[in-house]
């Protein structure tokens, strides 16, 4: 499990203030770790571009293009002269060491964007947008120094954003780059430290990254058992069956020992892994209902098939139903809504009345403002990203 963060400015300081860390030493260990990665992934001699801005994303690439001269045929794209303290001081250092500049974007091996990074704000000027476009089509390993450029704080992208093969990130995570349109533009993401561990830069957060290793899966260890002993999903079958058997069939491949679909007629080609019944059975130990859910049930044969305590999945149809609020009021329950499900949802539970490009734009927002409301709900935000939220 990895922290995500909103900034990463107050953590620099922490660097600077608690560990004595200069500017200039954090901005030497950021360049290392790019330099590093291209050393251990291209063999020397290779072409380097790195496009530079005037800020201190720009003076990174600049400390990145002095560490590869003299291995790798290294040139400086200038889209902006250099401003920022950090990004003048490192522009006379490469020059002291003799790196050149170039003034065409041509082909080369590795591409560097260091032209915003997480300063990046709106919308591409002109000059920045043909750049952008212009190094987009070249055909090179693109790397993003700190993040891509194009992405800003909130996550919202460009529509010109670079796109990145490996975003080699400073520090720590940032939550912008796990939006769902930072997706197509991030790449793979590696964390470098800078001068101090990970373990110490970081902070708290309550935003966290899911690893492999954090998934428990349910493997069956006793060897004693029978398909019992592993659970019983009751899933309610609507309108729409098609939808309640994937549902109870993810189920059982998932581990669960058996699956019961609930509904008042047998629905066609119903699998023979899954069971089919009229009402809940009694030995049931969880539900899962409302996808595909549709008009096949009234407000009082709902209220019937919950009428326990049983834990509860819900999905899909229930999101646009009045109902919903009183099963927000249960506990041991995992909602599941897409974006335009979520939408309604906090419509109906009166959070908020927003478009879903404005949920997009700000999930992270308004999962927490869910999450802020009802504590005892697990929240299963889907995307391109998922978000899984609760804040009990």
């Amino acid at each position: 499990m990895q922290k995500l963060f909103d900034e990463v400015r107050s953590l620099d300081a922490k660097c600077y203030e608690k560990f004595g860390l200069s500017e200039d030493i954090l901005m030497e260990h950021a360049a290392n770790g790019i330099a590093d990665f291209i050393r251990a992934k291209f063999v020397k001699g290779s072409t380097v571009i790195v496009a530079c801005g005037s800020g201190n994303n720009g003076a990174d690439g600049l400390a990145l293009a002095r560490l590869l001269h003299g291995d790798y045929n290294v040139k400086i794209f200038y889209v902006k002269k250099p401003k920022s303290p950090m990004a003048i001081l490192q522009i006379d250092r490469a020059h002291a060491i003799g790196v050149k500049a170039t003034f065409q974007l041509n082909e080369c091996d590795i591409l560097v964007d260091a032209l915003y990074g997480t300063g990046f704000k709106g919308i591409f000027k002109n000059e920045a947008k043909s750049v952008i476009q212009t190094i987009n089509k070249l055909n090179a390993y693109k790397i993003a120094c700190d993040i891509p450029s194009g992405i800003s704080q909130n996550g919202e992208c460009d529509e010109d954003t670079f796109v990145a093969d490996m975003t080699l990130t400073m520090g720590a995570l940032k939550k912008s780059m796990f939006t769902d349109a930072a997706k197509e533009y991030v790449g793979k993401i590696r964390v470098l430290d800078l001068g101090v561990t990970r373990s110490y830069y970081e902070s708290k957060s309550n935003w966290n990254l899911l690893d492999m290793s954090d998934l428990e899966l349910p493997f069956r260890h006793k060897q004693n058992t029978h398909k019992g002993s592993f659970g019983h999903l009751c899933v309610l079958g609507g309108e729409k069956t098609g939808a309640s058997m994937l549902s109870g069939l993810s189920a059982l491949k998932f581990g669960t020992g058996l699956v019961t679909m609930v509904c008042k007629k047998e629905p066609h080609n119903m699998p023979h892994s899954m069971m089919h019944t009229l009402c809940k059975p009694n030995n049931t130990t969880a539900l899962a209902f409302g996808m595909g859910l549709g008009i096949n049930y009234d407000t009082n044969e709902l209220n019937s098939f919950l009428d326990n305590k049983l834990p509860l999945i819900v999905d899909a149809d229930i999101f646009s139903m009045q109902d919903v609020l009183k099963i927000l009021k249960r506990k041991n329950v995992v909602i599941t809504p897409h974006p335009k499900e979520f939408v309604s949802l906090l419509n109906i539970t009166k959070i908020a009345d927003i478009s879903i490009k404005e949920l997009q734009n700000n999930r992270f927002k308004y999962s927490e403002m869910f999450c802020e409301k009802y504590p005892n709900i697990t929240l299963l935000l889907k995307g391109a990203n998922v978000i899984i939220g609760q804040n009990r």
